[in-house]
């Protein structure tokens, strides 16, 4: 029964972020927004919608740590598990605007994320806060996006399009009742989502914080799973990449500055273990994109299986730390002393003897 809620709260929250997406692009295109800021904006959050729903629906139901961990475990699965399945499958081209604009904006994300938490808490300020610097952001890519050309609009226009076929949905009221239909499935969504997820922890024996940064993290990131897996079979390999990057971005921005919001005047208790290792671990994979990206404005096979190597790694590490196996020692000293040390050398030497893209 709880694989089946837990299921169930996934297909919702995966079909209502869908149709939230459909109507509000729609709706925003008759009255006259360009297709590149609905690109930009809707679309691009819309596949965060269900982090959203299940970070804000966990506090609501007292489930703090899922939805921090849902968060913090989202960044890490986007980059380390999408990037590294969709660079296997093709090697993956990085626009010059994400290693010089939108990579640097995630990492200043994520230190301020780390910054406003050291005191051990989000607070309904630093929530707003965050929240304040999403609204900015977004209309700086609304500004940014008259300068585009008109070949960047087309392509936005087209990518688009599958959202506004059908006459049907031709009319406001289908589309206010698209944007009302996306919500009510995404709020039912994350509650037995939410439910079967606190289910699993207690089955399990692991906290709450385990199942957010792993199970949920897995199941909230699968809007932005499909957008980038079927962008590298499609050849659109620019949009598996900065599909990835603007989602963290939102991530932390949104989900947790509504979170903080929601949360009133206690904010948001951030567990001991968060702040001395998962959080770092995001910080650590927002930092490894830049010497990445930056190799040939490309990432390769092996780099997409370093990643995918390393996000088996640390979850490992999670389950294993969890349930205090004899092995965790070991493991640890093997990933700290060799295998990290080795990918920093061989990141380095990549650097410097291929050509850079900036």
């Amino acid at each position: 029964m709880n694989l089946l809620l837990f299921l169930g709260g996934l297909t919702l929250l995966v079909i209502g972020a869908d149709i939230l997406v459909r109507g509000a692009s729609k709706l925003a295109m008759s009255v006259g927004i360009s297709p590149l800021v609905v690109g930009l904006t809707i679309v691009a959050f819309g596949t965060s919608a269900p982090e959203v729903a299940v970070s804000v629906g966990a506090i609501l139901d007292g489930k703090t740590d899922i939805a921090i961990g849902n968060v913090v475990g989202s960044n890490i699965f986007n980059v380390l598990f999408i990037l590294g399945i969709s660079a296997l499958i093709t090697p993956l081209v990085v626009n010059i605007q994400l290693i010089r604009q939108e990579v640097p904006i995630m990492l200043g994300a994520s230190l301020l994320l780390l910054a406003l938490t050291l005191d051990g808490r989000l607070s309904f300020l630093d929530g707003g806060f965050l929240f304040a610097l999403l609204l900015a952001y977004t209309v700086f890519l609304v500004v940014q996006s008259r300068r585009e050309t008109q070949a960047a609009k087309d392509e936005f226009a087209e990518e688009i399009k599958p959202a506004q076929t059908g006459a049907w949905d031709s009319h406001w009221a289908v589309q206010i009742g698209l944007i009302a239909a996306g919500l009510v499935a995404l709020v039912f969504g994350s509650d037995y989502l939410v439910q079967a997820s606190v289910n699993f922890a207690k089955a399990m024996g692991v906290s709450d914080l385990v199942i957010g940064l792993t199970i949920v993290a897995a199941g909230t990131s699968m809007p932005e799973v499909a957008t980038s897996i079927t962008a590298a079979i499609k050849g659109e390999r620019d949009i598996a990449v900065g599909n990835v990057v603007g989602s963290n971005t939102f991530n932390i921005l949104g989900c947790l500055g509504l979170s903080g919001l929601v949360s009133g005047d206690l904010g948001l208790a951030m567990a001991p273990s968060l702040l001395a290792f998962d959080i770092w671990v995001m910080l650590a994979v927002a930092l490894a994109c830049l010497p990445v990206f930056m190799t040939g404005r490309e990432i390769a096979r092996w780099e997409g299986g370093v990643f995918l190597g390393y996000y088996i790694a640390y979850v490992a590490y999670l389950l294993l730390a969890a349930q205090q196996h004899d092995v965790l020692p070991v493991f640890s000293s093997v990933m700290m002393s060799f295998v990290v040390p080795l990918t920093v050398v061989t990141l380095v030497v990549v650097v410097i003897r291929r050509p850079s893209a900036t």
